[in-house]
């Protein structure tokens, strides 16, 4: 009896640190496993540095991550979905905005809210927006030493 015990015990301590490591795993991830999220549009001239699943952040906090993208042919330009927590209002001049996290850092998805007193309906397209800067590209502006003729 006292061998069935011990394997009962031994049985729930590793059931309870399963439990556990499953519930740090979700916190690292983000996933928060509640709250409904709202989807927007926007089209950037680059998406560079990004991919499906790329954290959208607003004032350094995560708050949803990209959906889909995907080449309009028509304007050449990325159109991007993302998703955002529905209990985070957008006002109507809202920007986006690919950002890095440092010099060799990743890159997010950051936005930059306004001032109009009006939001933004679920599903709206984002019109102001900023693409990606490429560090090569500012490099070889340098080293080139800056000249035009």
């Amino acid at each position: 009896m006292a061998s069935h015990s011990a394997e009962v015990i031994t049985g729930g301590v590793v059931l309870a640190g399963a439990v556990g490591f499953f519930l740090y795993a979700s916190q690292i991830a983000g996933y928060s496993g509640t709250g409904a999220l709202d989807s927007y549009t926007a089209s950037f001239r680059s998406v560079e540095g990004i991919s499906i699943g790329t954290d959208v952040r607003l004032a350094g906090v995560k708050v949803g991550s990209v959906t889909d993208m995907d080449l309009n042919p028509t304007t050449f330009r990325a159109d991007t979905t993302f998703s955002v927590q529905s209990d985070v209002p957008l006002p109507e001049d809202t920007a986006v905005v690919i950002s890095s996290e440092g010099l060799l850092g990743g890159s997010f998805v950051e936005l930059l809210p306004g001032g109009s007193p009006f939001n933004l309906d679920p599903g709206a397209e984002i019109e102001d927006t900023q693409s990606s800067v490429s560090v090569v590209n500012l490099l070889m502006k340098f080293v080139a030493g800056g000249e035009e003729e």
